[in-house]
């Protein structure tokens, strides 16, 4: 077993947190803040939601984790994890957390990024007039990793925490896909500015917009797209007793959007009409978006089943598997890390290549020491392409 200073490799998780500053007393300092990152990381990875359980598991372990840490007056109690993760500052935190997975992250040509915000159910305490923490992640969906996260107090403060998010050198040559509270022209110029694309979700908050797009699908359908700058892709899934059929419209002709103007590097407009049959009952749901990347109807469509993907792939695995909605903790900093915590756990296991669900790696995590070791030592391989998935049929109208 590697001793924890001996670790190759600066994306290994072991070594990610080893430049935070330590903001207790230096009197008060019985176990050292490295070793309890660690401790932490490890019983998360390995099934831990809270901080009784973080020490259970490491006295569990504690001869294992003596092999490659110190530990001087032993396994710190879960009092001693709470205020010790209540003095961290969350936002020197989390940027150590997003140095380490931005490191370990190829963002490959096309890379989604997508944005949404989840507010933790139970992190309230309305005694001390302590509203729920709601946070703001960044996901980066074909490398499966939370490039950042920003809290912000509620859903409504969304904008600024989205502009505090993307303000960070890694959206180059990526495409920014966020719902309809990110659908606002300042969001967009930034994306632009720091080289990205973006897909916006449109609705009533921009609704002189939305009515434009929506009538000037109207009058292209009317006219049959006939010389436009437009493609049409349909993709058809079957599963689980539903069929749904997803028609996607890109549309560049932008004469009948004035206020596509307002928007920095705008440059398409996008409908989808899903179509859905189950036990026999059909739904119909028509969605607009506005982007920057051109008339690609392809890239349109893996843009935004990508974005489907953060609440599928992150905010589901958060809740079922993680069981954030059910953490108590409720110190502002230390629900904040906690949550910093459950990201990185979640990022290092997605990217993990072996063929059992997330559930079943926190357990593995917890049972096969050689696998918990892998989790913490070893940086994980990247993916190198992204793909859409579905049976496809795409024409240039």
């Amino acid at each position: 077993m590697p001793k924890i200073n001996a670790v190759p490799g600066e994306q290994a998780l072991a070594t990610a947190f080893a430049p935070l500053e330590d903001p207790r007393c230096a009197i008060n300092r019985r176990h050292r803040l490295s070793e309890m990152i660690v401790l932490a990381i490890a019983a998360v990875l390995a099934g831990a939601d809270g901080w009784q359980d973080v020490e259970r598991f490491g006295r569990a372990k504690e001869a294992w984790f003596r092999q490659f840490l110190a530990l001087p007056h032993g396994i710190p109690s879960h009092d001693t994890f709470g205020r010790v993760f209540g003095l961290l500052d969350p936002q020197a935190f989390e940027a150590c957390f997003r140095d380490w997975a931005t490191a370990l992250c190829a963002l490959i040509p096309g890379e989604i990024i997508a944005v949404d915000g989840k507010t933790l159910r139970r992190s309230h305490d309305r005694k001390a007039g302590l509203a729920a923490l709601h946070l703001v992640s960044a996901w980066a969906t074909a490398n499966a990793v939370v490039l950042g996260q920003v809290a912000t107090e509620a859903k409504s403060n969304e904008m600024t925490a989205i502009a505090q998010l993307l303000a960070f050198p890694y959206l180059k040559g990526c495409i920014v896909t966020i719902d309809a509270m990110g659908c606002q022209s300042k969001i967009a110029e930034q994306i632009v500015a720091q080289g990205g694309d973006y897909v916006l979700a449109l609705k009533g908050n921009q609704g002189t917009l939305a009515t434009e797009v929506e009538e000037a699908f109207i009058s292209a359908d009317a006219k049959d797209y006939a010389g436009m700058d437009a493609q049409f892709l349909e993709t058809v899934e079957r599963g689980h007793g539903r069929v749904e059929t997803r028609r996607y419209r890109t549309l560049g002709d932008l004469a009948e959007v004035p206020r596509s103007a307002l928007w920095q590097g705008m440059n398409m407009i996008g409908m989808i009409e899903s179509e859905r049959t189950v036990d026999g009952k059909t739904s119909v749901e028509t969605r607009y978006h506005i982007g920057s990347i051109g008339t690609d109807v392809a890239c349109f469509a893996r843009a935004v089943r990508a974005h489907w993907g953060i609440e599928n792939t992150l905010h589901w695995s958060l809740d079922m598997t993680f069981r954030e909605d059910a953490c108590r903790v409720r110190h502002p900093a230390a629900r904040e890390n906690l949550a910093v915590l459950r990201h990185i756990a979640l990022s290092r296991l997605k990217q993990d290549n072996a063929k059992f669900s997330l559930r079943n790696k926190r357990h593995t995590a917890g049972w096969d020491d050689r696998y918990l070791a892998k989790l913490l030592f070893e940086a994980p391989k990247p993916p190198t392409s992204t793909r859409l998935s579905g049976a496809t049929n795409i024409t240039a109208d």
